[in-house]
């Protein structure tokens, strides 16, 4: 990307929260004329230290490493096709774990949606072969890193930074409904008017509503369960 953007918006993309904000910004992109960068970060690097059986639900660690397999995808993609693939991709691939009936994505088997994504993007398919390809971890890594180093440590995903570099970043806003065309031009100046108030850091509760996702069970018109989150995840502990 030659120019800097108007947002930068980093993602996980087996992040079902990151997934309904980045919704939401694509409706504000088209409304706004906006610039969007999007960038890599691992759920599964940013929880190295942690160790999964005795803080997450069972899935988590399966979900999470699929998580970085796709993002070497996604590395790949953007070296070999430029950023324009990896905005086209996204959806594609996301779309295809989150906006599907339940129990319709399997994290241990990800060639064949890959392989879909791909073709949907006319990516070359071949590209799914770097599921397993760890040469991109360091660069996957690296984009984590800054990430945090914009927010602090005790964040999750999405993390997005208004008019880079000085201007705001913060994790989220993590959303369960997605907003109308009529409310998300709104969302977003009060959401970019409060993270760039000076001395600003945070607003937060810990009780989310499962996502208004297929995946889930629940509809547009339906509200999700409420579950308490910790340290921007499920976590079973501190």
């Amino acid at each position: 990307m030659t120019s800097t953007p108007d947002v930068r918006f980093w993602f996980d993309p087996v992040c079902p929260f990151a997934w309904m904000t980045s919704k939401w910004v694509r409706m504000v992109q088209a409304q706004r004329d906006y610039d969007v960068e999007w960038r890599f970060i691992s759920l599964r690097l940013l929880n190295s230290h942690i160790d999964y059986d005795s803080h997450f639900p069972p899935e988590y660690e399966q979900g999470h490493t699929a998580g970085l397999k796709l993002l070497r995808v996604f590395a790949h993609v953007r070296d070999d096709h430029g950023p324009a693939a990896v905005e086209a991709l996204y959806p594609a691939i996301s779309s295809r774990i989150f906006d599907v009936p339940p129990d319709s994505y399997d994290a241990a088997d990800l060639g064949p949606l890959v392989e879909a994504a791909l073709a949907q993007c006319d990516l070359p398919t071949a590209l799914a072969e770097h599921l397993e390809d760890t040469s991109k971890d360091a660069q996957i890594q690296a984009e984590t890193d800054e990430a945090l180093e914009l927010t602090g440590k005790d964040v999750g995903t999405p993390i997005l930074h208004i008019a880079p570099p000085e201007g705001a970043a913060f994790f989220g806003p993590v959303i369960s409904r997605l907003p109308s065309e009529e409310q998300a031009g709104e969302l977003w100046d009060h959401v970019v008017g409060l993270a760039t108030f000076p001395g600003f850091a945070e607003l937060k509760r810990s009780l989310r509503e499962l996502p208004q996702l297929e995946a889930f069970g629940v509809d547009a018109d339906s509200v999700g369960k409420q579950e308490d989150w910790h340290g921007g995840s499920r976590r079973q502990k501190k």
